[in-house]
């Protein structure tokens, strides 16, 4: 069954992050003009993009740590501080009145966030069938792109409210002196509401904690039951399928699932094939980096790294392009030419909102479609492959007839946002297939996103560079062309990997559906048959290291 009602929840909490992280690139630049360091524009520039990639820079340093956290005390309270580390990083960003108070106060954010792998991790616990996939992981981007559209609306309307709101706000007052305070404290009370959001309504998802009680979680559930009346049906997510289905039937649960408060057997020593636990076993045998770090989750994070690095480049290399001024100088083909489209930032922050709407469409229905009918790793491939092209084509947009410009970026846009929404879900389906197991998916997706925020970190500074060099040179295409070997690296070392069933996924085989089928059309008074069949369930997943939870 797709989880339905908690990818709903993950995602009323994750919004709240690219709210309160897009939030600051509209008045990043105004900010840093604020505290009186340089008038030089080229030094401002450097000292805004500070702001952002502190949060990168400390969310890599940070990333792999919280993923082993979330193996030991769960994803769900990982998931909840990360959203209060993010809350408190907005109210001392918000009070900042030099640079590196604001900068430590984005690193801070970055330092206590581990979101990025956990979320993954949850989503690929929550998923249970290969073919549900597509969908489920086409929701968290969708998600991340809502927000990012509302994030910097929101940051560039609230900011320095005491200009644009003068009757509102008047001078002297605290927003007066911290100009920057009004959207970072709306982003604390989104945040907040995200918080409460998880602590009421978030299930756990790790293998071995996600049956314990929760106080939190317990309020919630009477809560929808006090308000609409039904029975909260995440009381089943609290037991294993099994147990209820025992419960039901008037039966004992399977050893294996019993809980050493309730059970005789397990007070004793009864048979290691009945008692032992499949998940903790591949705890036990996962804990080395040899193990839970194979060749293929190697082969899959380093696709994930070169595809951050390229792709932020790309959205940080167009900005810089719309907004250089025209050249007068002719061009010299085929590679020697300079020259932007000098468009306003109006302009500019308008062609971003289009990709951005088109992101969430293509999100939600294109991506599914396609993996659907190509797989994930042939999609993953063949965009791979796809996407050097463009890299090598976009420079040339400037010479095109000025009528035809607006029309080449637009399309450059799109299908740049087209390749990114299949590469980087397929590249998440990919990577959680390839865990060797459900108890290790923290760290693995923690050093996934620590590798993706590395590269993201470096990506602007390495092509803006290599842009800066071909521009003395009268060379516009350089830091295109160079972001666009990266990507053939990229498309090369997309054929090391392979696409597996995986290991934590429930599966439907014909063995299964044979110990299934009796036991659900078994009658009451049937008791030992039924225990019989339960008791066979119980073994094939040991012996699967699965549980189906088909029954």
């Amino acid at each position: 069954m797709f989880p339905t009602r908690q990818l709903f929840v993950l995602a009323l909490c994750r919004i709240c992050e690219p709210i309160a992280f897009m939030s600051v690139f509209p008045y990043s630049y105004r900010m840093v003009q604020s505290f009186d360091l340089t008038n030089d524009e080229t030094k401002l520039s450097i000292y805004s993009g500070m702001l952002i990639t502190a949060f990168a820079f400390a969310e890599f340093s940070t990333g792999v740590i919280w993923g082993r956290i979330s193996d030991r005390i769960g994803r769900r309270s990982v998931l909840i501080s990360g959203l209060a580390g993010t809350c408190l990083s907005m109210l001392c960003f918000g009070f900042s009145t030099n640079l590196w108070t604001a900068v430590l106060s984005r690193a801070l954010g970055g330092l206590l966030n581990g979101n990025v792998g956990v979320l993954q991790t949850t989503v690929a616990e929550l998923v249970k069938k290969k073919e549900h996939q597509p969908r489920a992981y086409s929701i968290m981007p969708f998600v991340w792109c809502l927000g990012s559209i509302i994030g910097p609306a929101m940051g560039g309307a609230l900011a320095m409210p005491c200009e644009s709101y003068p009757s509102l706000f008047p001078r002297g007052g605290l927003f007066d002196k911290y100009p920057f305070l009004l959207p970072n404290l709306v982003c604390v009370v989104i945040l907040l509401l995200g918080i409460l959001t998880g602590i009421l309504f978030i299930d756990e998802t790790h293998p071995t904690l996600k049956h314990k009680r929760d106080i939190g979680r317990r309020l919630g559930e009477y809560l929808v039951e006090t308000f609409s009346g039904v029975r909260s049906s995440s009381t089943l997510s609290d037991k294993s399928e099994d147990t209820y289905a025992a419960e039901h039937l008037n039966l004992d649960p399977p050893p294996g699932y019993r809980s050493t408060e309730n059970s005789p057997l397990l007070s004793s020593s009864p048979p290691p094939a009945i008692v032992a636990d499949p998940e903790s076993a591949a705890m036990k045998q996962d804990r080395g980096l040899t193990s839970t770090f194979s060749k293929q989750v190697i082969y899959v994070i380093l696709g994930y790294g070169i595809l951050a690095f390229h792709s932020v480049s790309f959205d940080s290399l167009m900005p810089t392009m719309l907004s250089e001024p025209p050249s007068d100088t002719a061009p010299s083909l085929p590679f020697k030419f300079i020259g932007g489209f000098g468009m306003s930032t109006k302009s500019i922050g308008f062609m971003l909102a289009v990709q951005g709407v088109y992101s969430m469409i293509a999100q939600l229905w294109f991506f599914p479609a396609i993996v659907k009918r190509l797989g994930t790793l042939t999609a993953f491939r063949m965009v791979m492959l796809v996407w050097p092209l463009l890299y090598l084509a976009v420079p040339y947009i400037v010479l095109l007839p000025q009528r035809l410009q607006n029309t080449g970026v637009y399309a450059a846009m799109l299908i740049k946002i087209t390749f990114h929404v299949i590469a980087f879900p397929s590249n998440a389906i990919l990577l959680a297939n390839a865990a060797p197991s459900r108890a290790v998916l923290g760290t693995i997706n923690g050093v996934a996103a620590s590798t993706a925020c590395l590269c993201r970190a470096f990506g602007p500074t390495v092509s803006g560079s290599i842009h800066a060099a071909g521009l003395r040179l009268g060379y516009n295409g350089f830091a295109w062309w160079a972001a666009g070997l990266v990507c053939i690296l990229g498309a090369l070392e997309a054929y090391c990997i392979k696409d597996t069933e995986p290991h934590h996924a429930s599966t439907n085989t014909e063995e299964d559906q044979a110990v299934c089928e009796p036991l659900m059309t078994a009658t009451v008074e049937d008791p030992e048959m039924k225990a019989d069949h339960l008791v066979k369930i119980d073994e094939l997943d040991l012996n699967n290291d699965v549980k189906t939870g088909n029954c």
